[in-house]
């Protein structure tokens, strides 16, 4: 992989893209991750203003360590980056009250309180992005939007543009190693933060992502019949997700009208 190049690539494009777009930058939400950390920092590198929101919603300390150890490292490198802190605790709990009685929460209310708690960090990017007239730059990977669609529809989902979204995650990985990143956020286990519980995204999944990217290197070409063993596992994982999520991962579907209908009177 030649990631210098790749890394390039992806600055000056972002770079083009705010620049054509008329706006003066990026704002993107630091969750301690891989994904947002490369994201936000190919950001940076395009000289644009660049605007780091934490956005915690009673998330562990080591997430909030890791996500302010990042946006110190950029803001001390990049004078066009600032970061701020967005508490959404308070909020978030208002509307879990508002929504259901947390003790009498069945397994959908809970899927559903995660996802809100996705789409209220989208809210508050928008907010932030237009009072800024920046873009709401978003850090999806290949194998979550487009393999197993492993986000928030209208939450992390909801971006203006996807810089490494053809990228796997071991590709995201490489590079976080070409960009020198914190050791903590490369070592860290993927996982989306929105569960009071700490769950890895392989612990919800099923299977670990360079298991998925195989599978999806190979969609298309090859079928259940031709996998054994855990490739036969993953095969099934990927191929119910992928089914499952493809509102999420296809246009909005349009009921189209035929024209002679619009255009005559009957």
């Amino acid at each position: 992989m030649q990631s210098e190049k790749i890394i390039h690539h992806i600055v000056q494009w972002l770079r083009d893209y705010a620049n054509n777009a008329g706006a003066k930058g990026y704002i993107i939400g630091v969750s301690g991750g891989v994904d947002s950390a490369v994201v936000s920092t190919l950001c940076a590198m395009t000289d644009l203003e660049l605007l780091m929101l934490e956005l915690p919603i009673r998330q562990t300390q080591d997430e909030i360590s890791r996500a302010w150890e990042h946006m110190n490292f950029i803001t001390q490198r990049f004078p066009n980056a600032k970061a701020q802190r967005v508490d959404l605790t308070a909020t978030f709990e208002e509307l879990e009250n508002t929504f259901a009685v947390p003790e009498n929460q069945n397994s959908n209310q809970q899927l559903a309180l995660a996802n809100t708690r996705s789409r209220l960090r989208m809210l508050s990017l928008y907010y932030y992005a237009q009072t800024n007239n920046l873009l709401v730059c978003g850090t999806g990977n290949k194998v979550e939007d487009f393999g197993i669609g492993f986000f928030t529809k209208y939450g992390d989902g909801g971006v203006d543009i996807s810089p490494i979204a053809d990228l796997y995650k071991t590709e995201v990985y490489a590079l976080a190693n070409a960009l020198n990143l914190a050791e903590s956020i490369r070592n860290a286990i993927p996982a989306d933060g929105l569960w009071d519980t700490a769950k890895t995204d392989e612990q919800q999944i099923g299977a670990s992502y360079p298991e998925l990217e195989k599978i999806q290197k190979e969609w298309g070409t090859k079928t259940e019949a031709d996998y054994t063993g855990r490739d036969l596992e993953v095969y099934r994982i990927f191929s119910k997700m992928h089914k499952a999520t493809q509102h999420k991962i296809s246009p909005i579907p349009v009921c189209e009208i035929p024209e002679e209908w619009k255009n005559t009177e009957s």
